[in-house]
Order: C-alpha cells, then structure tokens, then sequence
C-alpha cells in the first residue's frame, strides 16, 4: 500500500523511476543528522553520508552544498514508505581500486590515530586521505603519537572490506 501521505501527482512520479536509474536534481536541505535531501522533480530523494563519497567524510557539506546540481544513482524505489535513496559515489570509480597500483610503494604521512592494535597513518596529502594500519608489531619498540609523520609501505590494499596494510620499511625483510 503506498504511503498516504504522498499525493498521486508524487505517486505517479515515483512509479517512473527505477533502481540504477541516473537522475539530475537539486540539493535542498543538508540535515544535521547527515542525511542530504534532494529535489529530483517535484519529489524529495535522499543521500546518506555514505553514498556521497568513497572516501570518510565528516559532514554532507565536505561534498555537497544547498542549491547544486547534482546527478546521482537511484538506489531504491520504495513506494510503500515514499522513500528514494540516491547515492553519488554508485557513479564515480574507486579510489581504493586504483590505489592497489601503489603496493611496494613508500609513502610518508602523519599518524591520525593510535589505537591498541595499531597507529593509523594518512597516506594520502589531502584532507580526507585514504588512510592505512601500522599493526602494533611493526610499531614494537617506537613511541608513536598522534601527529608525528611516518614513512610506510603499502603493503595490502583490501578493497571489499576497505583497509589498507601498512608497514614500517626498515621492519620489512
């Protein structure tokens, strides 16, 4: 049964769309809860926090701002609930894909976390950098802090579960 407090002009409208379907609408609120809402014509959509970009980001307002332009994936069509899930990463590439060319690779960054199993390390020079684990045996016998800047190895980059492996090049045999 569709929701009744959508109109049939709505209701029509959302019998047009299909999941996968590229749509161009307009953001028109960014929620403090995360959400972004979009004018897809005449019917409200919605993008979570995760479906507007493949890399971590704080807030909706670090990709989209109020009144752009946007050209997004049609996740769902919910008709019952009057729900349209978009995502605007369904339509970019990876970054994580093409990071996988880097393995072997030595690159230097700052340490973003500490944590018991590990130090995390941005890996990338850019404010929402990809960033990777040091697992604390690579770590043994050094005193890292938050801040401090390491030069590491990319050693696995696992695209399914998002982590990258890290190590210290001096540790490596």
């Amino acid at each position: 049964m569709p929701n009744p407090a959508l109109n049939e002009r709505e209701l029509a409208y959302l019998r047009t769309l299909r999941r996968g379907q590229r749509i161009t609408g307009r953001v028109i609120e960014i929620a403090d809860f995360g959400v972004t809402f979009v004018d897809i014509g005449g019917f409200t959509a919605m993008i979570n926090i995760p479906e507007l970009s493949w890399r971590r980001i704080d807030h909706p307002a670090d990709v989209v701002a109020v009144g752009q332009e946007v050209t997004a994936e049609i996740l769902d069509v919910d008709v019952e609930r009057g729900r349209v899930p978009l995502s605007l990463k369904a339509l970019q590439e990876d970054p994580l894909i093409d990071l996988r060319q880097r393995i072997g690779r030595t690159v230097t960054g700052p340490v973003t976390k500490v944590v018991p199993i590990g130090a995390f390390v941005r890996i990338e020079d850019v404010k929402n950098g990809f960033e990777g684990l040091v697992p604390r045996s690579e770590l043994a016998d050094r005193d890292v802090r938050h801040g401090d800047v390491l030069t590491v190895e990319i050693i696995r980059v696992d695209v399914t579960r998002r982590r990258i492996e890290l190590a210290l090049p001096t540790r490596r045999a």
